[in-house]
């Protein structure tokens, strides 16, 4: 638009044209968001699988008499990089924060391959339909509600913590009732939290310079965010409705 067609603009129209700019680029950064996420889920169900049917990269994680040091290695490996992602993705370039996003999802399909090894095949995939509808319904909530989720997704995060101390004491104690209880629990954590990440998502477009390098790193981190919540869910709803070899 030149000057003299911006000068013959009514007030009106400019802001609409805003508006319309606004939810144009807040629809293309959406769906970089999900696109990061899903290939994220694709890369991490290829290598489960990869692992799982693999005798020889088998091996290398697990023995008969348990996880091998290079197991454990690889189990711990997606928690550290959790933590080191905002590192990166405020300090280094664009390309090694998606290089770290894509060996979080690699690392985290070989800690994850003892799922297609416990649980059958048909289990899997209903309960990947089941996660994926209430995925898709929460995050859609999210993204479309005027209600402010902050205070729930603060008290959400604290239920958080509590479920991550209890899942610990739990190893020990091996109560079979606080293991149920756990897994609904966690079912409920995650579902509120995918609602809540979602509008978090939708409100860090606001924040950035509107440059395609801040965009970028934006929509990766919020990808991280989401396939964290659809993973967890996912796994604890294997946990209630899993059927196992």
């Amino acid at each position: 638009m030149d000057m003299n067609e911006y000068q013959h603009k009514s007030p009106v129209e400019l802001v609409h044209k805003s508006e319309t700019y606004v939810d144009q680029g807040l629809r293309q950064y959406m769906i970089k968001v999900f696109n990061y996420m899903g290939a994220g889920l694709l890369v991490t169900a290829l290598v489960a699988y990869l692992f799982a049917s693999t005798p020889a990269l088998l091996s290398l994680l697990y023995t008969p008499k348990g996880m091998t040091g290079l197991g454990w290695l690889v189990a711990f490996a997606p928690l550290i990089l959790i933590f080191g992602f905002n590192y990166v993705a405020a300090n280094k370039s664009l390309s090694a924060v998606q290089f770290t996003f894509w060996l979080f999802s690699a690392l985290m399909g070989a800690s994850l391959s003892w799922v297609c090894l416990a649980y059958t095949g048909a289990t899997i995939t209903r309960v990947f339909l089941i996660t994926s509808g209430t995925f898709g319904a929460m995050s859609l909530y999210g993204y479309t509600t005027n209600r402010d989720l902050t205070k729930i997704g603060s008290f959400l995060f604290m239920g958080l913590i509590g479920l991550i101390i209890a899942s610990i004491v739990n190893i020990f104690m091996q109560s079979p009732a606080l293991y149920w209880a756990l897994s609904y629990i966690g079912v409920a954590i995650f579902v509120g939290l995918t609602a809540f990440d979602a509008q978090r998502i939708k409100q860090m477009y606001y924040y950035g310079d509107g440059s395609g390098d801040i965009t970028a790193r934006f929509a990766i981190s919020g990808a991280l965010s989401l396939y964290l919540d659809f993973i967890n869910l996912f796994l604890y709803l294997l946990r209630i409705f899993g059927d196992r070899r």
